[in-house]
């Protein structure tokens, strides 16, 4: 992907700016001066040719490089024939650039579409490995990890895969397949009638086609040892957590919470969710929150918790089997006052306080009900499982916290000083290159802005200083 990007900026020369970056330039910046941009920001190129680069980053990432190269060619020739050897030279560049990619990237088929589907089966787990060629080039490939395969057979399990992933997309020519199907003409009469052409498949491949497959299914093997490893690793983890807690059940489902926020700036709680599997991302939540003093973590707890809780009650949602609170006393109690208000009392909570080395794996924790502290140390594995659960808790709420701030920081000081509408802050960001130089300018500088007075210069240096 990185180098998809990387390339994409090299040989088309896209803008990577933000919409609100792009709108307020008065000159182009370093990207054009490196060549990975055109400058149309500043209209250096035409719309018309830029909407070309555009089409031909589309074309690339669709997989159709031979049509790209056709048409730098024709650009290159055009340019040399015009005299305007210098395009002619950064065409030439990026046909050169783009052939050895696709010379690297080529299989065997030429320019076919195909999809290699390789399964692995282990412990009544499975993994399907799909590698996908387009145009002759390898886009990449992903590990799918399927539920409810107990109690079939391998036959039944590629067919209602291939069946549910082709649904809601376009099939390729040929999908290169690691087992025969009983239902195969019927899946390939079904493929093609949504495809608009003959689709083929294909389970028992030669040459290099077999090669591939035969690469796929090792990396579907591998995939499926590794998350069975990771599995049982978990397992072990929750049950030292069961022993460590004197839980009656291991937990399967633990929600933590953590707050973030600047000085009590832009304050935001996150709630993660994790079971037996580990991060149930779609059940993530994140609170922005509001109405309540600066800095007061403990009521900005209270605030997460029983927005959090009041809403499961009401739509009578899954309660967790453990909550794990990024805290001390102080918020573990706040933990317990929301609890008890909404009758669930009974939900095991754990407060996570920082020792006093604050250093990971030495955290101290507060169990509520009864109150006892444990430290169970680096090397617990319950220690591993809680670290990595309260972190992910603080990944997400700095990401959210570092998105409101970063909004604040970017709404323009501007918006608030009265009388300053959209059209006197474009003049006035036009005419100083942006905020920064709005804020150095004086007062004589900025009342010699069109629509400026010097009453309201006056304002606007105030507001600024």
């Amino acid at each position: 992907m990185r180098e998809s990007i990387n390339l994409i900026q090299k040989l088309f020369r896209i803008r990577n700016c933000e919409d609100s970056y792009f709108a307020h330039r008065s000159r182009p910046c370093l990207q054009y001066q490196i060549r990975r941009c055109t400058a149309p920001c500043v209209g250096l190129i035409s719309a018309e040719n830029y909407a070309e680069q555009v089409n031909d980053a589309t074309l690339f990432l669709q997989g159709k490089n031979q049509k790209v190269l056709t048409r730098m060619i024709a650009r290159m020739e055009q340019a040399a024939e015009a005299l305007e050897y210098e395009f002619a030279a950064i065409y030439r560049d990026q046909i050169n650039t783009l052939t050895q990619m696709q010379a690297q990237q080529l299989v065997s088929g030429g320019q076919s579409d195909i999809d290699f589907v390789a399964l692995a089966r282990e412990q009544n787990h499975c993994c399907v490995q799909l590698v996908s060629v387009r145009g002759g080039r390898n886009l990449g490939q992903r590990s799918h990890f399927l539920s409810q395969s107990e109690g079939f057979t391998v036959m039944e399990i590629m067919e209602a895969f291939l069946g549910q992933y082709y649904q809601e997309r376009q099939p390729p020519g040929q999908l290169v397949i690691s087992h025969t199907l009983e239902n195969e003409a019927l899946l390939a009469s079904v493929f093609s009638e949504k495809a608009g052409k003959k689709v083929l498949l294909q389970a028992h491949p030669r040459g290099n086609r077999r090669k591939m497959l035969e690469t796929a299914v090792g990396n579907a093997r591998q995939a499926l040892q590794m998350r069975l490893a990771s599995k049982a690793n978990m397992t072990a983890q929750y049950e030292s957590l069961q022993n460590l807690l004197n839980l009656e059940d291991m937990p399967a489902w633990v929600e933590c919470f953590d707050i973030s926020h600047t000085a009590g700036n832009q304050t935001v709680g996150s709630c993660v969710v994790f079971d037996n599997n580990g991060a149930v991302k779609s059940k993530y939540r994140r609170y922005n929150l509001k109405g309540i003093t600066p800095g007061d973590d403990y009521a900005a707890m209270n605030q997460v918790l029983t927005r959090r809780y009041g809403r499961l009650q009401a739509q009578e949602g899954l309660l967790p089997d453990l909550i794990i609170i990024d805290g001390g006393k102080g918020q573990l109690k706040q933990a317990q006052e929301v609890l008890a208000e909404f009758g669930l009392s009974g939900i095991p909570v754990l407060g996570i306080a920082k020792g006093r080395s604050r250093r990971a794996g030495y955290e101290q924790w507060i169990q509520a009900s009864p109150m006892r502290i444990l430290s169970p140390g680096p090397e617990s594995p319950a220690s591993h499982l809680v670290q990595q659960i309260r972190d992910e808790a603080h990944r997400f709420a700095i990401t959210g916290h570092r998105g409101r701030r970063q909004k604040a920081a970017t709404r323009s000081t501007l918006e608030q000083i009265p009388g300053i509408g959209p059209r006197r802050r474009r003049a006035l960001l036009n005419h100083f290159g942006g905020l920064q130089g709005v804020g150095k300018a004086g007062i004589e500088e900025l009342s010699s802005v069109p629509g400026i007075n010097r009453v309201l210069a006056e304002e606007i240096f105030r507001a600024l200083h």
